[in-house]
């Protein structure tokens, strides 16, 4: 999804109003709620947190410090890279084997056979839909975030196919952002 951002792709940043904020923050402790005794740290109340529109893309970015937290689209609230390395336990983890990692890292969609390879990991539940972490056989941090096409019962029923959107992944636009300005 973001394979060709560039910083001037991101326009119109605002600081949002207090009550905005307080949305935000409960809108990512409903879809994450293990983040919720770090959420100070995450989105801090003293802090202002800025809403960047990305046109090409049609989403917004939560930025907080000049650091991109969360990709919003739809009032859906994805968590940077970045961010998962942070609190890798924040969202479900799914794993592929090492044939996948390439293709991953180069933008494809993750495909059911990667998932249910032995090697590959769907021992965690999650719907059609949901948004996981991708994790690589004997790799230590998340090389993407996807969001199901299947649930984890359908990927292991049919094990062809499209299972997981890659959304954003190491290496692509959004990563090569370390900071805004």
């Amino acid at each position: 999804m973001f394979k060709k951002l560039e910083k001037g792709q991101i326009t119109n940043r605002a600081q949002v109003k207090n009550s905005v904020q307080r949305g935000i923050t409960s809108a990512v402790l409903e879809q994450y709620p293990a983040l919720e005794p770090y959420i100070e740290d995450i989105l801090p109340r003293k802090s202002a947190v800025v809403l960047a529109k990305c046109n090409p893309m049609h989403c917004n970015f939560i930025v907080v410090n000049k650091r991109i937290l969360f990709i919003e689209k739809d009032k859906i609230y994805v968590t940077t890279l970045r961010l998962l390395h942070q609190y890798p336990f924040m969202m479900t983890k799914v794993g592929v084997d090492k044939g996948a990692i390439k293709f991953v890292l180069g933008g494809a969609n993750v495909m059911c056979p990667g998932l249910t390879h032995p090697h590959g990991d769907v021992a965690t539940d999650f719907v059609e839909g949901a948004h996981v972490a991708v994790f690589a056989e004997g790799k230590e941090h998340a090389l993407a975030v996807g969001r199901a096409l299947m649930s984890r019962d359908k990927i292991r029923a049919e094990n062809k196919g499209h299972g997981l959107e890659t959304v954003h992944y190491l290496g692509d636009g959004l990563w090569s952002i370390d900071e805004l300005d």
